[in-house]
């Protein structure tokens, strides 16, 4: 039994962080496949099914290279607390170590790693009348005047969620109304991750290279066809489906009703992610015990270096 428990306690597991575009899928493969690896998805928008050209998932052959888990959970119009993801992710990391396998966490959604590792606070009471007051100023104001209201009350909450994302931005400001922060909030009584110990790897390319990527890859999202996907959610799942006003989506919904050409439909998604990535690298450089890797996931010097973190972490007792 004694054994038993010491064994748990050694239990590794890897972290893939990083700004969106910077190669966390690659490098998380290349891992998985050198060191009998599945990866644990740690991405909001990935978490939807039928939203495939605009989420930046790993594709059906990279799935079919590595097991991939915290995928295609929840239809598009379902709601994925950070709550859920947490409990869900630790089902997936349980499983995988029972299986003998390394687990990876790959993804640039703070707030998730945040909840799956650090856990999460006793949530207050809702507050159902402040929400619609919320909601009612985001109808008059729009979303980015709510964002702002948060950014004054929890400037490190506002860093973490997209000024799209209403729901997550009405959750927050609450939480901080009732008490303190919600950041504040996290650091009591949560119910931290056990039984691991973590080696962080976290990619930091430079950044001409990360914002060319950045542009690269939300113009090819609309020339794969971000524009009819778009339009076949919104036909399925109505316009107000709170998954569509992620980015990408939310300037291709634009588009189809002619308030945007496509041409800046593009260029505004690829500042809204560049915007996105400076929000993560702020949120990941809080975080003291990660290993940076200045380049991208997908450069073999870089992932040769992870390769060698890991090697040496995994040699070692923790």
């Amino acid at each position: 039994m004694v054994e038993a428990v010491v064994k748990q306690a050694d239990v590794p597991m890897i972290v893939v962080a990083g700004p969106t575009a910077s190669g966390k899928t690659s490098l998380a493969i290349r891992l998985a496949e050198r060191f009998g690896g599945e990866i644990i998805s740690c991405d909001s928008v990935a978490v939807y099914r039928e939203m495939e050209i605009g989420t930046a998932k790993p594709s059906f052959e990279e799935r079919a290279l590595v097991p991939h888990h915290m995928i295609d959970i929840a239809r598009p119009d379902e709601q994925v607390t950070a709550g859920d993801y947490s409990r869900l992710a630790r089902e997936a990391l349980r499983s995988i170590t029972e299986r003998g396998k390394l687990p990876i966490v790959a993804g640039g959604t703070g707030l998730y790693l945040r909840a799956l590792i650090d856990g999460l606070f006793p949530a207050p009471t809702a507050r159902p009348e402040l929400r619609e007051r919320l909601r009612e100023r985001v109808e008059k104001r729009g979303a980015a005047y709510l964002h702002r209201m948060l950014k004054r009350l929890d400037a490190e909450a506002a860093e973490a969620i997209h000024p799209n994302d209403v729901p997550k931005v009405i959750r927050a400001i609450e939480v901080s109304l009732s008490e303190a922060p919600m950041t504040e909030q996290w650091k009591r009584g949560r119910d931290q991750l056990t039984g691991y110990r973590i080696l962080r790897l976290g990619l930091n390319p430079p950044r001409p290279l990360l914002y060319e990527r950045i542009n690269q890859r939300a113009a090819a999202m609309f020339d794969r066809g971000l524009i009819e996907e778009t339009s076949r959610l919104i036909e399925r799942y109505g316009r107000e489906c709170r998954a569509l006003g992620s980015l990408g989506y939310a300037q291709a919904a634009a588009v189809l009703t002619d308030e945007i050409s496509r041409e800046e439909a593009v260029a505004q998604a690829q500042q809204g992610h560049r915007n996105y990535a400076k929000r993560q690298m702020t949120w990941f450089r809080r975080d003291e015990e990660m290993h940076w890797l200045a380049g991208t996931g997908s450069d073999d010097s870089i992932a040769g270096e992870a390769v060698r973190l890991v090697e040496s972490f995994l040699m070692s007792e923790g």
